[in-house]
């Protein structure tokens, strides 16, 4: 029921300046749901973080609003942090059947289990949520059984529609539902809060059924092995490569360990369908004629470690190249920091006389799981929402956003245009930006979460650059001075056989400078050497390496 005194909140606390770390909370009164929880992935800067995950404190305060998770799709930046978030509040989580699977798997990563995760059917689930009733729909992307939301609340319907497009013949055989999207919408709709990532892109994105037979093209030629690496969760992907396997004549095997788990899943689940005597297991593959093989291989964006990264450094234990195999790579080096990990093993790929069929090529082995111009305009013809908001996107495409929603008749002041943690507040019909979350990213390094921040990350960064030098240092207690001359230790700054006469000339230098001070104690006898080694290196050489003092008193 409305009340009169209370405004419905829509808050980013992230996921509208990035493309990833997808967090979205609606509030009403004492109701509260959260759609989507993401993680990010960290900026080459960021030395030893793992991950990025959004800041849960605003919602772990709230917790007895907490009515439930909605989670749109099967996407790391959709449902990657639910292990984090899982760990300081207790509430359902709502999915379709392979998201949820795919959700299971993930808290498997964490030895965890998902307590309370609810599957429904978006052909004809209404979930109610407190004050808020949900109903999904099915929506197309690159990984199948996606879904937007029309989220009823007192204020009026908000529609919720993250990465989609409008792919008429999917893999899947099944397109964004677009008639109950717009029976949904057939009384006034208040807001909508979409993927904005291809508003900068002219046209409608391309159906992912074309894909195939550019595949197919390149597998009928090769006379030797295919490795055919995408990313683990793009199921639909894996299954065009099947088809082509079977079509060809091929065995496919599965390697590497997301996408062993991944697809089992969704054979288990029924959205990866092939005949058993397909796949083989890689226990078998000696047997097999090279030109009768497909791996299907993990480490699409040129992850240290995956399978495809040792393959391509000749590491890996079984599998290994001949200048007659194809390398295919159909997917983009999207996360932030990966297009350097992918150029280096697409060019170790290239040293072993492999044919390399990757992004540069273009060849367009990949197309995009999210909207178009086009598509974008589509859908603001379907909902016909009075306010937009541009989630999924970076600020150019919000912008583009914005322009695309003001040439279907919005006024600037309709396109809320969101920083992390700032606040839509509807109510009586209007809407109006209503102040700001205080939030921060949250860096996951091993299994620290949130302790490296920005002194951390700056120390990384000049160790990194510069290394450190230890000064060792003798010191009299009692007489307040060195016993002897420091001994300085470098790691990382200058190579120690060759610079002894520089890093014993440093030392002669500091121990001037500290018996200038006369008696001190070992705080300040610290102080004083940072600031001098650090200055006499930087005049010296040109360098700033991490200064540490070690004091031994005595």
């Amino acid at each position: 029921m409305k009340d009169k005194q209370t405004a419905l909140k829509f808050i980013a606390l992230s996921g509208t300046t990035g493309v990833t770390e997808n967090f979205y909370i609606y509030e009403y009164g004492d109701d509260m749901i959260v759609v989507d929880c993401g993680v990010g992935f960290p900026e080459p800067e960021m030395f030893g973080v793992d991950l990025v995950i959004p800041d849960f404190t605003y919602v772990k305060n709230n917790a007895r609003k907490l009515r439930g998770i909605l989670i749109s799709h099967g996407h790391e930046d959709h449902l990657g942090a639910l292990p984090f978030l899982m760990k300081q509040v207790r509430a359902p989580i709502y999915a379709s059947k392979l998201v949820a699977g795919l959700i299971r798997d993930k808290f498997v990563d964490y030895d965890a289990k998902v307590d309370n995760l609810q599957v429904f059917d978006p052909e004809k689930d209404i979930l109610s949520l407190g004050v808020f009733r949900v109903t999904p729909f099915r929506v197309s992307h690159s990984i199948p059984d996606a879904v937007g939301f029309c989220i009823d609340t007192p204020e009026g319907k908000v529609f919720h529609v993250p990465d989609y497009k409008f792919d008429w013949t999917p893999v899947d055989d099944r397109p964004f539902d677009i008639a109950k999207a717009a029976i949904l919408a057939s009384n006034d709709t208040l807001a909508l809060a979409s993927d904005c990532i291809g508003a900068t892109s002219p046209g409608y994105t391309e159906s992912e059924a074309a894909i195939e037979g550019r595949i197919e093209e390149i597998v009928r030629k090769a006379v030797g092995q295919i490795f055919f690496t995408t990313i683990s969760s793009n199921i639909s992907r894996m299954q065009q490569a099947l088809n082509v396997a079977l079509r060809l004549g091929r065995k496919a095997v599965f390697i590497g360990r997301s996408i062993d788990r991944k697809s089992a899943i969704a054979k288990e689940l029924g959205y990866l369908h092939y005949p058993e005597d397909l796949v083989i297991s890689s226990k078998k593959i000696g047997k097999m004629p090279k030109n009768k093989l497909m791996y299907i291989i993990s480490g699409s964006y040129g992850q240290p470690g995956s399978a495809l990264y040792r393959l391509a450094m000749g590491e890996h234990e079984f599998l290994k190249l001949s200048q007659e195999d194809v390398v295919v790579f159909s997917s983009d080096p999207a996360p932030p920091g990966s297009k350097a990990n992918v150029d280096s093993v697409v060019d170790k790929l290239i040293e072993s006389n492999a044919d390399v069929h990757y992004y540069d090529m273009q060849e367009d082995l990949h197309v995009s799981g999210h909207g178009s111009m086009k598509d974008i305009e589509m859908l603001f013809a379907v909902i016909k929402p009075k306010y937009f908001i541009p989630i999924g996107g970076t600020i150019r495409h919000m912008r583009a956003y914005s322009l695309i929603a003001q040439s279907m008749g919005a006024t600037p002041e309709r396109v809320f245009k969101l920083l992390p943690g700032q606040v839509v507040e509807y109510k009586n019909g209007s809407a109006r930006l209503a102040g700001k979350v205080q939030v921060k990213d949250v860096l996951v390094d091993g299994l620290g979460i949130g302790d490296v921040g920005n002194v951390v990350l700056r120390d990384r960064h000049i160790l990194a650059k510069d290394g450190i030098a230890i000064a060792l240092l003798q010191f009299d207690r009692n007489e307040g001075r060195l016993l002897s001359e420091p001994d300085i230790l470098s790691r990382g700054f200058v190579y120690e056989a060759k610079g002894k006469d520089f890093l014993n000339k440093a030392s002669r230098s500091l121990r001037q400078e500290l018996d200038k001070h006369g008696k001190i104690d070992a705080k300040r006898t610290r102080d004083i050497s940072i600031d001098f080694l650090e200055r006499f290196f930087f005049t010296e050489i040109g360098r700033r390496p991490m200064v540490l003092p070690v004091v031994v008193e005595v």
